[in-house]
């Protein structure tokens, strides 16, 4: 019988700029690490990491706590995890944690559960992070590439990312608020101009177009967001500069990671991907902040770590 599963997943960036809580994307640049173990008793997490301790308040325990309790199992689980998403980033740091939780227990329980069910049952943790149940993260997270999610009742398309496709995220070394999500979900404007909800539309569809075809150019000129980049801009100093920037080293499109405040940038593996990264260095260093960028990749989704 196996007593212990440890599973590691992919951080993500979600929305893609016009796919709001619909798209989301595997990227290689972060991973977190959960290695679940059968106890006799309660569910306990085991940490070095800055996060909460309790079960109720982290997003592996929660996912364990609703698997736990729906699939009736009396055994208790320690979670041990290990953060390499920095968290509150926008690169889906809660998500990866939730996938890799998610898919070590039904390991852990031989449960078998198919990809809708694994991604319903990660999106529960989000509650503990983000306040509400999201899923464009964790589907990402759980099934790797690209990710459309559809809702009522949950269905999570996935399609392969093209070869060639890169991307470069600025990552600011600034203090995020507390429950930051939930503060950059407040800013998002509550009536939406029908013609700009048309722009969106056609770039998201264009979008989708891009990843059927294996056509690297054609996401990155659609990804264009006119109703929540520029609700949430004034949160990322020095936004605009590290947008046009990036655009002028030959990136094909830039948005906000998430609810941010990193910034993605898309691009070619035969663009001069380091160019683009410093590029977006000195746009935030024109607002008096320093940055890591990373050069990535689309990534696999979470899989086990056998040892």
């Amino acid at each position: 019988m196996v007593s212990k599963v440890t599973v590691k997943a992919p951080s993500s960036t979600a929305n893609l700029g016009p796919g709001f809580d619909v798209f989301g994307l595997a990227i290689d640049a972060f991973y977190d690490t959960v290695t679940l173990t059968k106890t006799k008793s309660r569910i306990t997490i085991v940490t070095k990491d800055n996060i909460p301790t309790n079960p109720e308040n982290n997003t592996a325990g929660l996912v364990v706590k609703n698997m736990k309790k729906k699939f009736k199992i009396k055994d208790g689980v320690e979670i041990r995890i290990e953060k390499g998403v920095p968290a509150g980033f926008g690169m889906g740091s809660s998500a990866a944690s939730a996938a890799a939780t998610v898919v070590a227990f039904d390991k852990l329980f031989r449960l078998k559960l198919d990809d809708n069910a694994l991604v319903e049952f990660a999106g529960s943790g989000e509650k503990a992070s983000a306040g509400t149940i999201h899923y464009d993260n964790v589907a990402a997270s759980v099934l790797g590439g690209f990710v459309i999610v559809k809702t009522n009742p949950l269905d999570v398309i996935r399609i392969d990312p093209p070869i060639n496709l890169r991307m470069c995220v600025a990552v600011p070394k600034i203090d995020v608020p507390k429950k930051k999500t939930k503060v950059s979900r407040g800013v998002i404007p509550k009536n939406v101009k029908l013609v700009d909800s048309i722009s969106n539309l056609s770039n998201a569809a264009a979008i989708v177009a891009g990843f059927m075809k294996k056509d690297s150019e054609m996401i990155g000129n659609s990804i264009k967001d006119v109703i929540v980049e520029p609700a949430r801009q004034h949160m990322i100093p020095g936004f605009a500069k590290v947008k046009e920037n990036a655009i002028k080293a030959g990136a094909l499109g830039v948005t906000i990671s998430g609810a941010g405040p990193s910034v993605i940038a898309f691009s070619k593996s035969s663009a001069d991907l380091k160019k683009i990264g410093l590029a977006m260095s000195r746009g935030f260093t024109s607002a008096n902040t320093k940055c890591q960028t990373i050069i990535c990749k689309p990534s696999k989704g979470a899989i086990e770590n056998r040892k």
